[in-house]
């Protein structure tokens, strides 16, 4: 069974960076989409980055030039650098998964193309001013 278990949330200070990582097992399949998305009270969720199995990568607006995706597959993880890290950046972080490797990025909304079945339990990102 497919496993996603994401870590390295805390609070810092505006400025500041931090790591996400997501440790994923139980994955066999060739391709992927895996995104991470985050998800404040009160708001809607937002995709912040994807990156597919061919190794391309979208960031939102939000975040772009500021954060960085990446993955090391021999480990099996998913990375998110996190820097320059500003108050609006307080969320939920959660990294999920699918097998089609495609992503959309259209009305201002960044996802993988099909709704990633695979999801983990959430890290939480405080960013304190």
């Amino acid at each position: 069974q497919v496993q996603l278990v994401e870590s390295g949330g805390c609070s810092v200070q505006a400025g500041g960076s931090l790591r996400l990582s997501c440790a994923v097992s139980g994955y066999t399949y060739s391709t992927h989409c895996m995104i991470w998305f985050r998800q404040a009270p009160g708001k809607e969720r937002e995709g912040v980055s994807v990156i597919a199995s061919d190794r391309t990568t979208m960031y939102s607006t939000s975040v772009k030039g500021r954060f960085t995706i990446s993955q090391d597959n021999a480990k099996k993880i998913l990375y998110l650098q996190m820097n320059s890290l500003k108050p609006e950046d307080n969320a939920m972080y959660y990294c999920a998964a699918t097998v089609v490797p495609e992503w959309v990025y259209s009305g201002g909304q960044l996802r993988c193309r099909d709704e990633p079945p695979y999801r983990g339990q959430g890290t939480q990102v405080t960013v304190s001013s």
